[in-house]
């Protein structure tokens, strides 16, 4: 009996590692040319009472390249030079929090790992958690290409309460297109990223304001991934 039953978890446990692996894979295929319609945590929020979803995808032609660049500047300075998890970054992460001995923490999570835990994840700091997103990360590097990392990133991440996407914020805060968005605004709302229920650009902290000039000043040496034409 007992051989049995250890022979049924193991199937169970391949089928459902393989049933995963190929909806997983499906599923970032798709999205590679279809637009995420919700992710898990506009749901999560919904429940927390967020009240309405705000958010409007934009393609990524129709979005102002400061943004792109404001957010590489805040979030991830070798985003297209990493291949979705920054080594250098993880490593710079434990020598700051083993220094500071947890009374500061810095993570070392890049726009990629963003972007797979906005879209494929729930929150949290557990290892099945983080082994997922390290997991969806490789797939969509391989899958989506840079270009399609950052639209997905910009129109999924969440601006406010219950504002999601870059059109929503830049309606929002500046009252218009996200295509017009200006260096110093593209810089305030990249700013806020790191809490952004907490911090407005469009009524920006003294914090706030500081670090929208650190991550303008950056700004001006951020490129931006080419499209399949050459262009920027």
């Amino acid at each position: 009996m007992k051989r049995i039953f250890i022979k049924k978890a193991i199937r169970f446990l391949t089928l459902s590692v393989a049933a995963f692996t190929i909806l997983s894979c499906v599923g970032v295929v798709l999205y590679k040319w279809i637009n995420p319609p919700i992710t898990p945590l506009m749901i999560m929020r919904l429940f927390e009472g967020a009240g309405k979803i705000e958010k409007n995808w934009q393609n990524y032609e129709d979005i102002s390249p400061n943004i792109f660049k404001a957010c590489i500047a805040a979030e991830d300075a070798r985003f297209l030079r990493h291949e979705g998890i920054d080594w250098k970054a993880v490593e710079a992460a434990k020598r700051y929090n083993k220094i500071y001995n947890g009374k500061k923490i810095r993570g070392a999570s890049t726009i990629t790992m963003q972007t797979a835990k906005n879209v494929f994840l729930w929150n949290g700091k557990n290892f099945v958690r983080k082994g997922l997103e390290a997991y969806f990360t490789v797939l969509i590097e391989a899958v989506w290409g840079k270009k399609r990392i950052l639209e997905v990133y910009v129109n999924v991440v969440e601006w406010g309460n219950g504002i999601y996407g870059v059109e929503a914020a830049s309606q929002k805060y500046f009252k218009k297109s996200a295509s017009k968005l200006t260096k110093r605004e593209a810089a305030l709302l990249a700013a806020t990223l790191p809490n952004p229920r907490r911090f407005f650009p469009d009524k920006p902290s003294k914090y706030i304001k500081n670090r929208a000039d650190k991550i303008q000043n950056r700004m001006a040496a951020i490129a931006l991934p080419r499209t399949s034409s050459g262009k920027k």
